[in-house]
Order: structure tokens, then sequence, then C-alpha cells
């Protein structure tokens, strides 16, 4: 029974995401638990990264797939990753605003996060359009923000490697972020 139990969790791991989805319509644990298993750790990060505040971020995640589970029976899931990464950005963003924390702050560590673990979300649309927008930036601020964002220089080290000012470096980085967000924005 054990070894039956394992061999169908493990091809459980390996299941696409539409046909867990499915299997978790029918009251399947074996499904749920492998949707579990594939994203809690993926979404932990991200909501922390969001928060920066780890008791929330668990919570928030906890919260979202006791959800997921209670709600199992009604789903309408296309792709299930971009459901639950923007269940959890939404849900931090409902933290934020009950909290009335500015929503700048926010959408600035949410673009961060983002330029620095796209593998994390693997949306392909959204991906497409961060590498996008990116290649839109101007010449030099794109080699600025990629030696930043990418390469994970410090101002200085920029500044030094350019000659130039530490001050046109931050100019350059926070232009690059708002035209990323705006780019980002309706993604």
């Amino acid at each position: 029974m054990l070894t039956t139990n394992l061999n169908i969790v493990t091809s459980m791991h390996s299941s696409s995401d539409t046909a867990l989805i499915e299997l978790l319509k029918k009251d399947s644990k074996v499904a749920f638990e492998a949707i579990y298993r594939r994203y809690w750790e993926k979404l932990y990060l991200y909501a922390f990264k969001l928060s920066a505040d780890r008791e929330l971020s668990q919570n928030i995640v906890q919260d979202l797939f006791v959800s997921l589970w209670n709600k199992r029976a009604s789903l309408s899931i296309e792709k299930l990753d971009t459901y639950l990464f923007q269940s959890v950005k939404y849900q931090i963003f409902k933290n934020y605003r009950d909290q009335k924390l500015s929503k700048e702050v926010l959408e600035s560590r949410f673009e961060d996060f983002v330029i620095e673990n796209p593998s994390v979300i693997d949306d392909s649309d959204l991906t497409q359009s961060l590498y996008t927008s990116i290649n839109k930036l101007p010449s030099k601020r794109k080699e600025i923000f990629l030696m930043n964002k990418i390469h994970d220089l410090s101002v200085e080290q920029i500044a030094s490697e350019l000659a130039l000012s530490n001050q046109t470096v931050k100019n350059q980085i926070s232009s690059a972020l708002k035209q990323l967000r705006l780019d980002l924005q309706d993604v």
C-alpha cells in the first residue's frame, strides 16, 4: 500500500498542472499534495520578497492553499502557476492596503523580485514582456540596469567602471525601474 501511494505521489509530481487541477476538482488529496509540494516554497519566497515579513508570507501562502482546497470543486483555473502567484500578490496588496502602506513601495519590490528571480515566475508572457521592456531601454540605461540587477554590481562599482557619478547611476537605475513598472503594469 505504501509503495502504491509513493508511486502515485511520484507520478503526480511529474503531472501537468492541468491534470492536477482536474484531479483536485475530484477531491484528490494526492493531487493537492503534489501542487503544494510543487509551489509552496516558490510562493513563500515570492511573498517574502514582496513583504519582507516571514510570518505574513507563511500565513498568506497557507491561507491560499486552504482556500484552494476549500474551493476545489468550483475551480476555474486556466494556468495554475499564474493563478497562485497572482493570488499571493493580491493578498499582499490587500494586506498593505489594510495597513495603509504605500502600494508604490510594494510594486517596486515586485519588479525587483521579477527581475531578480525570473525562473521562479514561470510565466512566458511576463518573462517575454520583461525582456522586451529591458531591451527598449536606452543603451546606457540598459547597461547600468543589467550591471546592477543581473550582475549584482553595486552603484559604486558601476560608477567606477563606467566613469560616472554615483548619483547618475542611481538615477539611471531608478528611471529603468520606472519604465519597467509602466511597461509591466498591464501584464
